[in-house]
């Protein structure tokens, strides 16, 4: 495991549109299939990271408070020949084993994890309605061995401000945790 920092895309960026695998669907998810009038988040995650792993609870929390109001997906874009672990029926288990039912797509290319200019495991990209990014970054201060608990603050607070018309301070931290693994 190698300590990574996201490099944090640049606020008011775009949506990168995306077609990919849905490992829990088992068919293609595109970009376009996202209701245009709630905001999206976007996080790059994968199964075997524990940082990743060290968030499963804060990820349930989140789908339960937000899926009702923000679309929501996850993708990995890891190497699976080399951590076949973080692979599409892996990918569709943990799924399961957490009950999520949001997108969990793959990114076999990486093409995607590129466009977004992800670094790190896990990543969390948050659009306005209008597709254009309002945060980027760390979900909070927490990381595994901290002895502090995931609250999801950083990432909560950005959309609780988002969803009730508020600033969203862009004093914003990068995400850090395992390396996005190349091919």
């Amino acid at each position: 495991m190698a300590l990574t920092y996201s490099s944090m895309l640049e606020l008011g960026s775009y949506l990168e549109e995306f077609n990919l695998l849905n490992t829990v669907s088992g068919n293609d998810f595109s970009s376009s299939e996202l209701d245009e009038a709630k905001p999206s988040l976007v996080m790059f995650i994968c199964n075997h990271c524990p940082y990743v792993i060290h968030y499963h609870q804060e990820i349930q929390r989140l789908a339960s408070d937000y899926a009702d109001i923000i679309n929501m997906v996850a993708i990995s874009s890891n190497d699976i020949e080399n951590y076949p672990q973080d692979g599409p029926d892996m990918m569709s288990k943990l799924w399961e084993d957490l009950g999520l039912s949001f997108p969990y797509l793959f990114d076999s290319t990486q093409e995607i994890a590129k466009k977004y200019k992800a670094e790190c495991t896990p990543e969390f990209y948050l659009f306005d309605s209008s597709q254009k990014l309002v945060y980027r970054g760390r979900l909070d201060e927490s990381s595994p061995n901290s002895g502090i608990e995931p609250t999801g603050k950083d990432l909560r607070d950005a959309i609780d401000n988002l969803i009730s018309g508020n600033e969203i301070n862009s004093n914003q931290l990068p995400s850090m945790g395992c390396n996005i693994k190349w091919i």
